[in-house]
């Protein structure tokens, strides 16, 4: 089948057979490549394509004396061709297209985060050193209301009093920041 020779209308012997074997025995290749493929059809017809052209490769395996049909042959290809595919799909993670999934975190990139530290650093700055305490220990260090009170000796009412307060100047100092203080 590799070559063959020209017929009359410019087709090859090799071209006939193939059109044959497509004829013949494409429908079951392609419910079978179906099947493996979960349903996806344009796999499928990919997966039959590369069957016959195997088939194509390899005349000899088609023209042997040893079985009564090639079918057995193209069935075996075909779901041996399938295994390779799967096995290739699950090797590398899933294909996204262009847009960002639903799920995904989005994170500003490292300059923009840099500028934002810088922007709220100065920003506490403009507060009162009571102020900036209690935004200090309770927003940046992870104290719980009750650890600020000990450690700055005031009522726990008073921290949260400062700190509403302190997000508050924050808010007026950083407009463009004020969703992130909520």
């Amino acid at each position: 089948m590799t070559a063959g020779t020209a017929l009359p209308h410019g087709t090859t012997t090799a071209e006939h057979e193939l059109a044959a074997l497509q004829r013949e025995h494409g429908g079951p290749l392609f419910a079978l490549l179906l099947r493996l493929s979960d349903g996806d059809r344009q796999r499928a017809e990919d997966l039959v394509q590369e069957t016959l052209v195997r088939a194509w490769q390899h005349p000899e395996a088609l023209r042997s004396d040893d079985f009564d049909s090639v079918r057995p042959w193209l069935l075996t290809v075909a779901r041996r061709l399938a295994i390779d595919a799967r096995r290739a799909r699950q090797a590398r993670p899933p294909e996204v297209g262009d847009e960002v999934p639903e799920n995904a975190r989005v994170t500003a990139d490292h300059a923009e985060r840099a500028a934002a530290m810088l922007d709220v650093r100065e920003a506490v700055k403009t507060l009162t050193p009571e102020h900036r305490d209690v935004l200090i220990l309770v927003y940046f260090r992870g104290a719980s209301v009750a650890e600020a009170a000990q450690t700055l000796g005031i009522p726990p009412g008073t921290v949260k009093s400062r700190a509403y307060y302190a997000l508050r100047a924050l808010r007026r100092v950083l407009p463009g920041y004020a969703a992130d203080l909520r």
